[in-house]
């Protein structure tokens, strides 16, 4: 059964790895509740859940789920000390303290840009972390900790992907910053001036020059030489004529 969970661990955490970029070591966002399951449980976060994901872990919390613990009294007192024992993470309620499920779903808003997992038992809460894409869900049950498959919201949004329909909110952050960086980006918005092309020399100056024709049509080179040839003919004529004129005689 352990060889079996631990399968499905590793694909779950290879498509979130190939898909949306995770890496170690990962960032997980726990509430009071998974604390409170962990106590009651007897399961060591912090031991057990690197060997669970396969790599190195930072376990985090925030200022408004610490609050939530603190509000709650003894009977999450064990959670409380528990979850004091994270980093915290800041988040946007310094001054108004929000419930500990709203202000994590406030830190994986925009495609989860810094690619938290989100570790609760809150039933509601897992819920609309489901409609996130890119979001690892993690919870306990029969006293092991279970990396939830990934949503259909995931799924949905890599088939995206794989037909080029969709680009990554933290691509496109990227792949901006990589422009302005360049300098590309104030390039695109300007207007591209057209170089002239060096002009070849006109097709119609290349073509051979035509020879003049008299007004009969006849080229004169030509009609020359049909002078010639009668000449040569009158004369072969008045030659053979004087000749039979002194055979005769």
């Amino acid at each position: 059964m352990k060889l079996t969970r631990q399968k499905h661990a590793k694909k779950n955490m290879g498509f979130y790895r190939h898909n949306f970029h995770f890496r170690e070591p990962f960032q997980v966002l726990l509430d009071g509740t998974f604390c409170q399951a962990a106590l009651r449980n007897k399961i060591q976060i912090r031991e057990q859940l690197p060997g669970y994901l396969g790599g190195s872990t930072q376990l985090c919390t925030t200022r408004c789920v610490l609050k939530e613990l603190e509000s709650l009294g003894k009977a999450l007192y064990g959670a409380k000390l528990i979850a004091q024992r994270f980093q915290v993470r800041n988040c946007s309620h310094h001054k108004d303290s929000m419930s500990g499920s709203a202000c994590l779903l406030s830190m994986i808003e925009e495609g989860n840009p810094h690619h938290f997992f989100i570790a609760t038992q809150d039933q509601d809460l897992a819920n609309k972390v489901k409609k996130k894409a890119g979001v690892p869900l993690l919870f306990i049950i029969q006293n092991t900790m279970v990396l939830d498959k990934p949503s259909p919201k995931s799924l949905a949004f890599v088939q995206k992907l794989q037909m080029n329909e969709l680009v990554p909110e933290h691509q496109k952050q990227s792949i901006v910053q990589l422009k302005e960086k360049e300098g590309l980006a104030k390039q695109e918005g300007a207007k591209r001036r057209k170089r002239k092309r060096a002009g070849g020399p006109n097709p119609l100056s290349c073509l051979k020059k035509k020879k003049k024709k008299t007004q009969e049509g006849q080229e004169p080179s030509a009609e020359k030489k049909k002078r010639r040839k009668r000449i040569r003919n009158r004369v072969k004529a008045e030659a053979v004529q004087s000749v039979q004129k002194n055979e005769a005689e």
